[in-house]
């Protein structure tokens, strides 16, 4: 599988028009192809520009309102509970995160829960809005079950991914990640390079370990059996009973202090709505001590961390946010990859809605 460099800027603009296309007023549209983007930025592929076939496929089909209206069932100064109205993630995500910025600087925290949503792109875009104004972040989401429970050989879980943002110095500290081993979006990504999975990475549905990426999406989308293994793999002697854990955790943050569904009830087949659920927390910090002297705190701990003995063959410690912000200083010099099926993929829907995609894909040579 080959891939192509564009241009931050050129897709940037396709994928604005291609969601204004799709009904969204032009704002909107410039809030979803950011999110879009700053994962494929980040390097993060899997929930970057090859999901908007997925948004198109579900905007068609109805799964996705792009006319909803966010609805605020309970709130009080530090918290609140949001009915998604079965509209687009993003969307939701964003006015979330900023009403639970809002309160963080006002009452010193806040959080936000959210039902009846949809697939919301990467946990940290919204984890890093916080960090962004000066404030500790988190964000989490359920998702369709994809994610089986150790010992078991039925998806019952999402991916469910924990996003935590705290401003640093020179590099924020971001963190996200599934709690499974893999995401679901880069089992799409080894299926449309045709290549097979590692093992450890999923079960087909009886319960085996496989390397069949296609094979595990379908028997997620037909709930066969099988799915993803929970972060730490299928035993408790490597650790999966605590990614199944965690999962479990997000489950608990999202779907039941909503009032939503759980995993094994988000349905993609749902009309109006696949019923993703989301946990959004912001903390105005300065309510534990002096702001800058924690900041400087935390940036000291990180610099002793990529400054001590690195293990034999290694030349580098990482901390949490420094590749993304490397790899985003890459792509926007040098052009987003993006593979030659998703390419496609964005052609295809660029011909339904009669725009010359070549107009505005200008390869990086």
């Amino acid at each position: 599988m080959s891939y192509t460099k564009v241009k931050y800027e050129d897709i940037k603009k396709l994928c604005n028009l291609v969601f204004e296309k799709f009904g969204f007023n032009r704002e909107d549209s410039e809030t979803i192809t950011s999110v879009l983007l700053l994962s494929d930025l980040y390097g993060i592929e899997s929930h970057g520009i090859q999901r908007l076939v997925k948004y198109y496929s579900e905007i068609k089909s109805g799964l996705i309102n792009i006319n909803s209206k966010i609805k605020i069932v309970k709130e009080t100064p530090v918290s609140a509970t949001i009915d998604g109205m079965g509209g687009m993630g993003q969307l939701i995500g964003k006015k979330a995160m900023n009403l639970a910025i809002k309160k963080a600087k006002t009452s010193g925290m806040g959080m936000v829960v959210v039902r009846n949503s949809n697939h919301y792109g990467i946990a940290g875009y919204y984890a890093k809005m916080a960090e962004e104004e000066g404030l500790l972040g988190i964000s989490m989401t359920n998702s369709p079950a994809v994610m089986v429970p150790t010992f078991g050989k039925d998806a019952m879980l999402g991916t469910n991914p924990i996003a935590i943002s705290f401003p640093a110095k020179p590099y924020p500290f971001l963190m996200d990640m599934a709690t499974s081993v893999v995401t679901r979006g880069k089992i799409e990504v080894y299926n449309k390079r045709h290549e097979p999975l590692p093992l450890g990475l999923a079960l087909n549905s009886d319960g085996e370990d496989t390397t069949d990426p296609l094979d595990v999406l379908l028997n997620v989308r037909k709930n066969s059996g099988g799915g993803l293994l929970p972060l730490g793999g299928s035993k408790e002697s490597t650790g999966g009973h605590k990614g199944y854990g965690f999962a479990l955790a997000v489950e608990m943050f999202t779907a039941i202090l909503s009032g939503g569904f759980t995993a094994n009830k988000v349905s993609l087949d749902r009309e109006n709505g696949s019923g993703t659920c989301h946990y959004f927390f912001a903390v105005d910090y300065g309510i534990f001590g002096d702001k800058q002297s924690i900041e400087e705190n935390f940036s000291s701990y990180l610099n002793e961390l990529r400054n001590s003995k690195k293990a034999k063959g290694a030349t580098r410690i990482y901390t949490h946010g420094e590749k993304e912000v490397e790899s985003y200083k890459d792509k926007m010099k040098n052009g987003i990859p993006v593979n030659d099926t998703t390419l496609k993929e964005i052609y295809d829907i660029c011909d339904y809605f009669s725009i010359k995609a070549s107009d505005y894909v200008t390869k990086v040579v």
